[in-house]
């Protein structure tokens, strides 16, 4: 499927982006369109979990080509990928389905979201909006999230669903990630502060902050592996969108408090917060700025990037350090869990496609 013909097209690239039915899902998609070199036949696969929700973003994807790409030199072609983060059996036939078709991957976007919310803490989220109207939409302290939810496959499910899955994913796909000198992208947090985890809980399930402390861990295990992947040619760099308005906890707010939060995140931007991006646009800046930048300086590869805004809503991208504590542990950790997740799945192979 394609909606924009360049007279010549030189090169084809290839492009998976997992949870692209969220806000910075589609956003990554929108300005990888937008930010491809010239005379590329770009192949966008986006990931789900149900074919209907699939077609649904391809459907708001070629809209956004048909209706406010501003190029005529690409050549966009769609694909996707029913898979799901928090079943090993349906990453290894996620699998199965890309190395059938594809010879090479040139973009990988880690973007998994999931967060085990049951509400919000009202009582603290008026007092701290009251006594801390930034830090309030900045780092909330009032964010309630369920502790010990597993996976079917009896693991941490914000564990497996937001980073050793698509670790796990990534490893399989190394030949081909390894063919298409590619670039991953891993989506981490701004909220993801060594505190947030627990070295002798690295499956998060005995946490009640398990969507930061799986933020913290894809800082560590970004750390952790950068160096042996650049080796393969495979460039990895980890990024945050800022803060912006996204569905896992609006679904939460009523009205009144919907737009009360809105209104405090552009007056915490105003007030000089550089990290209220707000909109999922200008949230997915860093995710196309350390995919399109330069592989020479293996010293970008240690920093994460930061897609921030100035006060007039200029968005743009901000660097910092990362605290490398406890990288190599959570590495080798990951690889042990990927050795053993071999064995479990010898010949599971399922055929999850269908006409699209």
């Amino acid at each position: 499927m394609t909606t924009s013909t360049p007279e010549r097209v030189s090169k084809r690239k290839v492009a998976i982006i997992t949870g692209t039915n969220s806000n910075l899902g589609l956003n990554i998609a929108f300005r990888l369109i937008e930010q491809v070199e010239p005379n590329i036949n770009l192949t966008l696969i986006v990931t789900s979990r149900t074919l209907p929700r699939a077609q649904e973003v391809i459907d708001q994807i070629k809209h956004f080509v048909e209706t406010n790409l501003e190029r005529d030199d690409v050549l966009v072609n769609y694909d996707y990928l029913l898979i799901d983060f928090a079943d090993m059996i349906s990453i290894l036939n996620g699998f199965y389905d890309v190395v059938k078709k594809y010879k090479a991957i040139n973009y990988f976007f880690a973007n998994a979201a999931q967060g085990t919310y049951k509400g919000i803490h009202w009582f603290k989220a008026i007092k701290q909006v009251c006594q801390e109207p930034l830090e309030s939409v900045t780092t909330p302290n009032y964010r309630m999230q369920y502790v010990g939810v597993k996976s079917k496959d009896d693991m941490g499910l914000v564990f497996q669903t937001n980073v050793f899955g698509p670790y796990y994913f990534i490893q399989k796909l190394m030949p081909l990630l390894a063919a298409g000198n590619a670039r991953i992208i891993w989506i981490s947090s701004l909220m993801s502060n060594p505190e947030y985890l627990s070295m002798n809980d690295l499956q998060l399930i005995k946490s009640d902050i398990s969507y930061e402390g799986s933020k913290r861990l894809i800082d560590l295990i970004h750390l952790g592996t950068y160096k042996q992947l650049r080796e393969k040619g495979v460039y990895q760099y980890v990024v945050h969108p800022g803060i912006f308005t996204s569905k896992s906890m609006t679904k939460f707010l009523n009205v009144v408090s919907f737009y009360g939060m809105i209104l405090l995140f552009y007056l915490a931007r105003y007030l000089g917060s550089v990290w209220h991006t707000i909109n999922g646009y200008k949230a997915a800046i860093a995710p196309l700025h350390a995919a399109m930048m330069s592989t020479e300086y293996e010293q970008d590869q240690r920093l994460k990037f930061g897609s921030a805004t100035y006060r007039d809503g200029y968005e743009h991208v901000i660097t910092e350090e990362i605290d490398s504590t406890g990288a190599t542990d959570v590495a080798k950790y990951f690889q042990e869990l990927v050795n053993e997740w071999d064995q479990k799945l010898k010949d599971q192979i399922v055929n999850t496609r269908k006409p699209i």
